[in-house]
C-alpha cells in the first residue's frame, strides 16, 4: 500500500490515527452525553455539539496561520497534542451534576471542549500541510528525471491522501465501543443496566416535569435494574451512567500521549512546508510577478469555489453525530448494541471501501479515463444524496412521526415500529462512499491549488469550511424533533442535490485552473 509513496507517509498517518482515536471516543458519545449528564435537551445540546465541532475547525485556520507565520509546523502540531491531552483530562473528571452546581459544571464541561478544539485546531490543518508538501518534494523529485515520471508521481497524491484517510478511520473505527463498553461495564457493577431512553425520563422525575410518561419510566426504570427487589434511585442510576462515560476519557487522553510519542519520535522525516528562505533567494521580474498573482488569484477563486460545496457536504455528512445519533436512539432496535457504535459502521466502510475506490480510479486510468478530483467531488455529493434519498423514503413508507411524538409512545407501540439495523447499515453505506469521494480528496485537491507559501492558511480555510458547515448541524435535530422526520431527510437531500448540480458547473473551470 504504501510502496512508491513517501517514507514519512505511514508515522505521519499512524500519529494522526492515535489522535483521531482519541477524539473519537469523545465525540462518539458528546451528543448523548450531555443530555444525560445536563438533562438539557437534544437541540440544546446539538448547539454546544455545533459551536464546539465548528470551533475545531475555525481554530485549525488559527493553526495553520500560526504554523505560517513562525514556520514552526512541528512545534505547532506537538503543542496541539498536548492542549488536547488537557482537554481530556478535564473532562475525565467525574463530577455528578446536581441542581447546584450545573450551570458551573456545564461551563466548565465547554472549557475542556474549547482546549480540544483549539488543540486540535493546531494538529489537524499543519499535519496534512506536512503531508501534502511530502508529495510535492515526490513531484520535485520526478520532474528530475522527466514528465513521464512527473505524471505519476502527480497520480499517487489522491491515492496517499486516501491512504491517509485510511488511518484516520481506523482510529475512529475502534473509538465508539470505548466509551459504551465502560459506562455498561460500570453500570453492571453497581447494579444496573443499559437503557438509552432513560436518562431523559430520571431527569424528568427529578425536575417534577415526568407527566404522563409515569408508566412508561417505572417499566424502564425496572428492567434496569439488576436486583428486581431493590428500590429505583434516579439520581445514583444518573450518576453511574455518566461516570462510566468520564473514565472513558482516559483513554483519550493515552491515545493523545502515543500520538505525540510517534510524532517526536519520527518528526525527522518529515518535510517542513513552504520555507520561506528557500522562496527569498529568488528574484523575479514585474512580468513575472504579475503572472505569478494572477495564477495565485485564480488558484484561490478556484479553493473557495470547492470549499463553498464543503460547507453544505459537511453539514449533511456529520449528521452521524446529530441527527442520525438520535435517530439511532429513538427509532432502531439498539438492545444489544449501543446508539453510540453504529458510528463505528462508517470508518468501517471507509477501511473496507478505500482500497476498492483506489482500484476503481487506478484501473480508469489504466484505459485512459481520468476523473478529475472536481468531478469525484460532484460524484460524491450525488451519493450523499442517496444515503438521504433512502431515509426520506423509509421514513415515509413506515409513518414515523417527529422524534418527539415518537419518544412520547407507549413501550409496545414503539417497539413494534422500530427500524432493524439494517437501516443504518444501508445510509452508512451510501454516506460513507460520497465521504471518500470528497473529504481526502478535498485534502488532495486543497495542497494542488493552494500557492506553496499558503500550506497551511489553504489546509485551515479547508477545515474552516468544515466549521461553518458544522456549524449548521444542530439544525437536524431542530428539524428532526419538530416534523415527521422524512421532511428532515429531504432537506438534507435537496442540499446534496443542488450542491452537485453547482459543482458540476463548475468542473470545466476547475480541472482548468488545476491543470
Amino acid at each position: 500500500m504504501f510502496k512508491n509513496h513517501p517514507k514519512g507517509l505511514l508515522l505521519a498517518a499512524l500519529s494522526n490515527m492515535g489522535e483521531r482515536f482519541g477524539y473519537y471516543i469523545m465525540n462518539a458519545v458528546l451528543l448523548l452525553f450531555l443530555c444525560s449528564k445536563f438533562g438539557i435537551s437534544d437541540a440544546t445540546a446539538g448547539v454546544i455539539y455545533s459551536v464546539f465541532y465548528a470551533g475545531i475547525y475555525v481554530l485549525s485556520l488559527l493553526g495553520g496561520l500560526i504554523a505560517d507565520r513562525t514556520q514552526n509546523y512541528k512545534g505547532t502540531i506537538q503543542w496541539g497534542l498536548l492542549v488536547m491531552a488537557l482537554g481530556y483530562i478535564l473532562l475525565s473528571i467525574p463530577i455528578t451534576a446536581t441542581s447546584g452546581n450545573t450551570t458551573w459544571l456545564l461551563i466548565f464541561t465547554c472549557v475542556a471542549l474549547t482546549f480540544i478544539a483549539f488543540g486540535n485546531g493546531l494538529f489537524k490543518g499543519n499535519l496534512q500541510a506536512i503531508v501534502g508538501q511530502m508529495y510535492d518534494n515526490l513531484e520535485a523529485d520526478a520532474a528530475k528525471q522527466g514528465p513521464e515520471a512527473l505524471n505519476v508521481a502527480k497520480s499517487r497524491r489522491d491515492s496517499g491522501f486516501q491512504i491517509f484517510y485510511v488511518f484516520i478511520n481506523i482510529g475512529g473505527l475502534l473509538a465508539p465501543f470505548v466509551a459504551p463498553l465502560l459506562r455498561e461495564w460500570w453500570l453492571k457493577a453497581n447494579g444496573f443496566l443499559y437503557n438509552a431512553n432513560l436518562p431523559e425520563l430520571c431527569h424528568k422525575v427529578i425536575d417534577g416535569t415526568i407527566g404522563d410518561q409515569t408508566a412508561k419510566y417505572a417499566e424502564l426504570s425496572q428492567s434496569v435494574m439488576l436486583d428486581a427487589a431493590g428500590t429505583f434511585d434516579p439520581a445514583a442510576y444518573l450518576q453511574v451512567f455518566n461516570q462510566g462515560v468520564h473514565f472513558s476519557f482516559f483513554a483519550s487522553v493515552a491515545a493523545m500521549l502515543i500520538s505525540l510519542f510517534i510524532f517526536v519520535y519520527s518528526k525527522k522525516l518529515f518535510p517542513t512546508p513552504a520555507k520561506k528562505t528557500a522562496a527569498a533567494s529568488v528574484d523575479y521580474t514585474p512580468e513575472e510577478k504579475q503572472a505569478m498573482a494572477k495564477e495565485i488569484k485564480q488558484r484561490m477563486y478556484a479553493l473557495f469555489a470547492v470549499l463553498g460545496i464543503a460547507i453544505f457536504f459537511w453539514f449533511s455528512f456529520h449528521q452521524n453525530g446529530q441527527s442520525l445519533s438520535v435517530f439511532a436512539r429513538d427509532f432502531v432496535k439498539t438492545d444489544k448494541i449501543a446508539p453510540e457504535i453504529w458510528q463505528a459502521v462508517n470508518p468501517f466502510f471507509v477501511i473496507v471501501l478505500t482500497p476498492i475506490i483506489m482500484w476503481l480510479f487506478a484501473a480508469l486510468a489504466r484505459k485512459g479515463v481520468s476523473v478529475s478530483t472536481p468531478r469525484k467531488i460532484a460524484i460524491g455529493m450525488a451519493i450523499a444524496g442517496m444515503a438521504y434519498l433512502f431515509l426520506a423514503i423509509y421514513s415515509f413508507s413506515v409513518g414515523y412521526p417527529s422524534g418527539t411524538e415518537f419518544r412520547a409512545l407507549s413501550e409496545n407501540v414503539v417497539g413494534g415500529l422500530k427500524a432493524g439495523p439494517w437501516v443504518l447499515i444501508v445510509t452508512y453505506f451510501f454516506l460513507t462512499v460520497a465521504e471518500l469521494f470528497i473529504s481526502p480528496l478535498g485534502l488532495s485537491f486543497v495542497s494542488k491549488v493552494a500557492p506553496k507559501h499558503m500550506l497551511g492558511l489553504c489546509q485551515g480555510l479547508w477545515l474552516g469550511a468544515t466549521a461553518l458547515g458544522n456549524l449548521l448541524i444542530w439544525i437536524g435535530p431542530v428539524m428532526y424533533n419538530a416534523w415527521p422526520i422524512w421532511m428532515c431527510w429531504t432537506v438534507f437531500l435537496s442540499v446534496c442535490v443542488i450542491s452537485m448540480g453547482v459543482m458540476l458547473g463548475m468542473v470545466r473551470w476547475l480541472e482548468r485552473v488545476t491543470g
